[in-house]
């Protein structure tokens, strides 16, 4: 029997995620420290191979079959994507996005109060992208968001509301609705042109996987971890495009 201070195999991770999504709560991975603290949460605490490892679940599920019916609903429905494949996004994909998404849709479901300022907060590094006064804002947003942690300051402020004790029925809920939500938001990605409304869900189900991933690494390791997590994964697709560009120059 694995102790409670050993770490997890990639098998055991995996059978703890698959019941994680069917009923979501706030346990964390065994070997990981239950620490509030700023270098807990922030820390990845996960061998890089582990989060490779997950990162090619990830690409192999959308290859062998989310990706071919994102694709088949947007011929079907007239979609296009928007990114141009001359000009790929590789720091708005792999570093930007992740830190800014990460804030926003999954840092608040272990820390709900600090979600009630801190999303809104994330919104103008969202809508405006990567600028001057944009990485100013999300530098202050993720000071002023860190600063309670220090020295676990934030269990003591008041600042932690307890899932587990007043509202544990509600954070299966919110798991996945931030899910939703975050899939959601990468219809901004495509020209929609005349597709129907019930082919929509379709177009993101990659990003629908990948919130469900990253949000069980978030809530079992910690936002460092689900930012590292994120990025490989918005890595894997234009390293693929760039060298398929690569070959036919």
């Amino acid at each position: 029997m694995q102790s409670s201070t050993s770490k997890p195999t990639f098998k055991q991770e995996f059978a703890d995620f698959w019941r994680f999504i069917k009923r979501p709560d706030l346990r964390r991975l065994p070997g990981r420290r239950a620490a509030s603290g700023l270098g807990s949460d922030w820390w990845p605490g996960v061998p890089l191979r582990r989060v490779l490892a997950w990162a090619a679940v990830l690409w192999l599920l959308n290859f062998v079959l989310l990706g071919p019916l994102a694709v088949l609903a947007a011929t079907s429905g007239g979609a296009s994507h928007r990114m141009d494949p001359a000009m790929l996004p590789w720091f708005t994909a792999v570093v930007w996005a992740p830190f800014v998404e990460e804030m926003l849709f999954r840092y608040g479901l272990r820390r709900p109060r600090q979600a009630l300022w801190l999303c809104p907060a994330m919104l103008p590094p969202l809508l405006w992208g990567a600028q001057g006064w944009t990485f100013a804002w999300l530098a202050v947003v993720l000071a002023l968001a860190c600063l309670p942690l220090r020295a676990g300051r934030l269990k003591r402020s008041g600042w932690r509301m307890d899932w587990r004790r007043y509202y544990h029925w509600k954070f299966p809920l919110v798991f996945h609705l931030s899910a939703i939500t975050f899939a959601a938001v990468h219809l901004h990605n495509f020209r929609l042109a005349d597709t129907a409304y019930w082919m929509l869900p379709l177009l993101v189900l990659p990003q629908w996987s990948a919130g469900l991933v990253v949000g069980w690494m978030r809530v079992r390791r910690g936002i460092g971890a689900a930012i590292l997590l994120h990025g490989f994964f918005n890595a894997g697709p234009l390293l693929i495009i760039s060298l398929v560009l690569s070959q036919n120059a």
